[in-house]
């Protein structure tokens, strides 16, 4: 687990003065362990322009780094400004991780309310202008239908589909559907654009909804103490780790059920409701889910087991040698030894 880094009181300066408009861009990266300004540069022409020209040259394909990029709109509290994760694949995987732990930490030094848009990237083309362009056409695009919506639109192709005859066979429906909650839904796209990294959800029995818990920033160590004891959750974790010699950030689904602690009720509620959930979770706000686990106790949520969960190993089997079958078909017939004498031979 990494240490929590802090800004110099340089840099601490520097981004107050920032904020005013007189810069078009900071470039932060860590030295020493602590956030520390890397460049700046003042804006020259209109932020389009400028953009491209300031900071592909600033871009190391060695080196991770964090670009704040001073658009010429503005909101209530000032300039806005796009925040941009650099962490090209050649870098190594320990500085990966680090500026990714880090990443929190750089905007709220800023100040979160000035930050309009953020941009991941490991290649200059994913943010680049064109590349800025293409990630504003993705935001936005139409927002996910509400869950009215889509059961109307069920119920269109139902009528259309629909063939009645003797014989006909009609599906029921596998599992209960209870909505989303607006701010659960928010907290899930916040997690799919890598925003925040761990979600947790419960069932509100009463209200028939799924609504949001929290969403504290959470590093591996400490997903068992997000596990209730007495009651079923439903969580959702950014999992960033390295395989192979790649920076991966996979989206882990753990499904808590704390044994009989709690109630039939709540067991059967939260089962029937899981595959629902991740039906809309995956095929309607397109979160690719990497694993899906099951748990009883946060005790076994440590590294090792989710690597091995989400990476399992490829055990060969060695198939056991055995006897070769015969030649197929008739064999022939078979040869009689005769004991002297039988041939009427006298002996």
């Amino acid at each position: 687990m990494f240490l929590v880094l802090a800004a110099t009181p340089q840099l601490r300066e520097f981004l107050a003065r920032a904020r005013g408009g007189e810069v078009r861009l900071i470039k932060v990266v860590i030295k020493d362990e602590q956030l520390v300004l890397g460049a700046h540069r003042e804006p020259s022409r209109t932020w389009d322009r400028d953009y491209d020209t300031f900071l592909l040259p600033l871009l190391d394909d060695q080196e991770p780094c964090y670009i704040l990029f001073r658009l010429d709109s503005q909101n209530a509290q000032g300039y806005e400004w796009l925040f941009i994760s650099w962490s090209p694949d050649q870098s190594p995987v320990r500085q990966k991780m680090l500026y990714a732990a880090t990443r929190a930490t750089v905007k709220k030094e800023f100040g979160g309310g000035h930050i309009k848009d953020e941009m991941f990237g490991t290649l200059q083309e994913d943010i680049c202008f064109q590349g800025y362009l293409r990630h504003m056409t993705s935001c936005s695009a139409p927002a996910p239908l509400t869950t009215a919506e889509q059961e109307l639109q069920q119920i269109k192709i139902n009528e259309v589909k629909t063939e009645i005859s003797v014989e006909s066979k009609h599906q029921t429906l596998q599992g209960l559907a209870f909505p989303l909650q607006e701010e659960a839904k928010r907290a899930l796209l916040q997690l799919r654009q890598r925003k925040i990294n761990y979600v947790q959800l419960r069932l509100d029995t009463e209200r028939e909804t799924i609504e949001l818990v929290h969403t504290n920033p959470t590093e591996i160590g400490d997903l068992p103490g997000h596990v209730p004891t007495d009651t079923p959750r439903y969580h959702f974790f950014l999992y960033r780790h390295s395989h192979e010699g790649d920076y991966l950030e996979s989206v882990v689904f753990i499904y808590s059920m704390p044994g009989y602690s709690c109630s039939i009720k709540e067991r059967m509620l939260y089962s029937s409701c899981k595959s629902r959930l991740l039906d809309e979770v995956e095929q309607t706000l397109h979160i690719e889910v990497a694993k899906k686990i099951e748990t009883d106790s946060g005790a076994e949520l440590t590294a090792e087991f989710l690597y091995e969960e989400v990476h399992p190993k490829q055990h060969a089997f060695k198939q056991a040698f055995s006897k070769p079958r015969g030649p197929a078909g008739k064999r022939g017939h078979k040869r009689l030894i005769r004991g002297p004498g039988e041939n009427g031979e006298d002996s």
